[in-house]
């Protein structure tokens, strides 16, 4: 790509797992990048030197409208958000206020600085508990949650806004997002998180006594869950192939599926956590959790199709590999702090 066409970017949320991951695959390809975070569920230490990071809301206005000013930002990645299934179900006002009501206005103040493209972080949960897989983009989108509506919103008022204004976008739904960068230069840093491969390799690691497999009488091979983990600096990567396209056709919006096309169960992680570590992981079996389906793959066919996009990191012992040296490495990070 011309590299006179890079434009600025602004990465919402900058200071999170995947948009941490984002702001390094930006920067490694020479974009121009800034962050902007509440450091509510992130980490300074996350964002690379010489990427400024603008510690606020995207709900201030005024601070967006000067951050765009300041960096003359043309392109938002938008990952700022809260992301647990289970709270959102508890406190479903938080989550339409932080995905839905802030995203708002997010988009509301892209339109009025005149930036010209955004790209959404999205989720498979806007498919609910779909009835095929693999799951295409054109499934019906029933979420079963308000993290899954929140989200689905937020496409909605993109979709609107693009109709209205001279803005494109592209919506990536995730599914299940693993690993961490092969440097070691970021990973999934947040306490209690509950992630499969996270809590798996805590426990690997000592940091937990056991793993919970909820539910072995699944319609699978095993009986546990399936589901599609994507490696985070492939995903990364979509992001800013998307950009790209997104600069080279700006009448053209796109929603795409971001997965591998092929599933692991719950088992057959915790097997190779075991396989990658030369120990045994404690596996506490526990009731199936409301809401969970039975497989979640994504039909990738389209973002293969639509982007020059090519998964570099798509074997498991290798997302448990990065996954297991980011959490070593994390424990040093907390003991130097």
């Amino acid at each position: 790509m011309d590299a006179t066409r890079k434009c600025p970017v602004l990465v919402t949320g900058g200071a999170g797992y995947i948009g941490s991951h984002a702001v390094l695959a930006l920067k490694d390809a020479g974009w121009p990048v800034a962050v902007i975070d509440n450091l509510t569920t992130g980490f300074r230490f996350a964002i690379p030197d010489g990427v400024p990071l603008y510690e606020g809301d995207i709900e201030d206005s005024a601070l967006l409208a000067r951050i765009f000013a300041e960096q003359g930002t043309q392109a938002i990645m938008h990952f700022a958000g809260s992301i647990v299934v289970p709270e959102s179900v508890e406190d479903p006002l938080k989550y339409y206020h932080n995905n839905t009501v802030k995203s708002r206005a997010l988009i509301e103040a892209a339109v009025k600085g005149g930036l010209k493209h955004f790209i959404f972080s999205s989720t498979a949960a806007t498919y609910g508990i779909p009835e095929e897989s693999p799951v295409t983009e054109d499934t019906p989108k029933q979420p079963i949650n308000p993290y899954g509506w929140s989200k689905l919103m937020t496409e909605q008022m993109l979709a609107d806004t693009a109709a209205a204004h001279p803005i494109n976008y592209c919506a990536l739904r995730y599914f299940n997002v693993a690993g961490a960068d092969p440097e070691a230069r970021s990973g999934q840093s947040t306490a209690g998180a509950t992630h499969l491969i996270k809590v798996a390799v805590e426990a690997a690691l000592g940091k937990r006594e056991s793993v919970g497999v909820f539910g072995t009488d699944y319609d699978t091979p095993d009986g546990t869950g399936v589901r599609d983990y994507i490696h985070v600096s492939d995903l990364a990567a979509a992001h800013v192939l998307a950009l790209e396209k997104l600069i080279a056709d700006s009448t053209e919006s796109m929603t795409m599926n971001c997965g591998y096309g092929r599933g692991f169960s719950v088992l057959e992680v915790l097997d190779a956590v075991d396989r990658t570590t030369n120990r045994t992981i404690t596996r506490v079996m526990a009731p199936r959790r409301a809401g969970d389906p039975d497989s979640l793959i994504s039909d990738n066919r389209r973002i293969k199709q639509v982007l020059p996009w090519q998964p570099q990191h798509a074997d498991l012992d290798e997302i448990i590999t990065h996954a297991l040296a980011w959490e070593r490495k994390l424990t040093e990070i907390r003991n130097e702090t």
